[in-house]
């Protein structure tokens, strides 16, 4: 029985090492195998860096006003007896927009014409008794006077009536309608906003030491965010006289056709003052470009020889950008003329990783990007 035992034991124990060693040398062919492995190239696309002589260009933030803004407000205090406008409505100059109540006014107006009428007609009569010597010339010089103040009288009216008939100083865009039909209106109560959209002005500022280098007649670009991708051309047409002298910045001002009328008084702009003379400087895509916190970087692609195989490989770099102009940015430090970078799939990379280029289907970059659904 007990040798039984031992035999089974025996077997028992011998298919455990025949199994251990089965498993030992799978893991081991699987270990080599994984040392062996080697994993295929990234796809990515790619461009060289070259040089662009680009013109030299001030960049400042600026705010849009208004050539002619302004809103509406009465001159005399009266009840709103009509109002010809609709909110977001255009207006030429001169268009009505509220008549406030005059018909105290008309009815003095009434009440001074008669007078005046009277007082004519007086003058009229004492001009020809003075003329046949029957009354004084001083009688004649106090009707005359008379019917001046009269006359006088009534243009006060008039002038009345007419400040309380509400009108466009000017052709624009209204904004949203602030009053209502039967409303007293205290002077200076807000009707309606009144901007004009085309032109506008750009209001931005820059430092001291940029002022030799500025005039009237630059070429300006503005850009958005709400307009991402779009700028819009304009010129400097004013600089101030005088600097803040806070900030030592002096204030310019510049003018926008605005056609499209997309650009509105108060909103925040990009601003760019072309400069006449060009610089020479290093571009890449700005999709070439990897962003972080601890600095701007790319891959630079190289060829790496192993086993007498030349492979393409990516080693990360850090550079210092400069200025952006459509999809390109220069590069002030970091590369040199004819490195080629990756443009495309950069996430997907580390250092010393394999690639294989494929620009077929990529987007060539431009220096005035015009999208298909700009």
């Amino acid at each position: 029985m007990k040798r039984k035992i031992i035999i089974a034991v025996g077997v028992f124990l011998v298919i455990v090492a025949v199994l251990a060693g089965v498993k030992v040398l799978q893991i081991r062919t699987m270990i080599a195998a994984g040392k062996a492995f080697v994993p295929p190239p990234e796809t990515i696309s790619s461009a060289v860096a070259h040089e662009e002589k680009w013109p030299d260009t001030l960049a400042a933030v600026g705010s849009i006003t208004a050539v002619q803004g302004v809103t509406v407000s009465p001159e005399i205090a009266g009840k709103v007896s009509e109002i010809d406008f609709e909110s977001g409505a255009v207006v030429a100059k001169g268009d009505l927009l509220v008549r406030l109540d005059t018909s105290s006014e008309e009815a003095q107006l009434r009440a001074v014409e008669a007078q005046v009428e009277l007082a004519r007609l007086n003058a009229e009569r004492t001009r020809v008794l003075q003329s046949n010597h029957t009354v004084s010339q001083s009688e004649l010089d106090t009707a005359e006077a008379t019917l001046k103040q009269n006359q006088a009288n009534a243009d006060a009216i008039r002038a009345t009536i007419e400040k309380k008939t509400i009108r466009a100083p000017f052709a624009g865009q209204l904004g949203i309608r602030l009053v209502n039909l039967g409303e007293l209106l205290d002077v200076g109560k807000p009707i309606v906003s009144l901007q004009t959209l085309f032109p506008v002005f750009c209001d931005f500022s820059l430092p001291q030491q940029d002022l030799a280098q500025l005039r009237t007649g630059l070429a300006v670009r503005v850009s958005s965010d709400t307009y991402p991708g779009q700028a819009f051309a304009g010129t400097v047409t004013a600089i101030n006289p005088d600097l803040d002298q806070t900030m030592r910045s002096v204030r310019l001002q510049a003018t926008l056709e605005n056609g499209e009328q997309r650009l509105h008084p108060g909103m925040f702009v990009r601003t760019v003052v072309v400069l006449p003379q060009e610089q020479p400087v290093l571009v890449v895509p700005a999709t070439a470009i990897l962003s972080a916190p601890y600095g701007d970087a790319v891959y630079l692609i190289e060829p790496q020889t192993s086993a007498g195989k030349t492979n393409l490989v990516v080693q990360q770099k850090f550079i210092r950008t400069g200025r952006a102009h459509g999809d390109f940015v220069s590069v002030e430090s970091g590369l040199k003329a004819g490195d080629r970078v990756v443009t495309a799939g950069l996430f997907k990379l580390h250092n010393g990783a394999r690639v294989q280029e494929n620009n077929t289907d990529t987007p060539q970059p431009s220096l005035s990007p015009n999208p298909p659904n700009s």
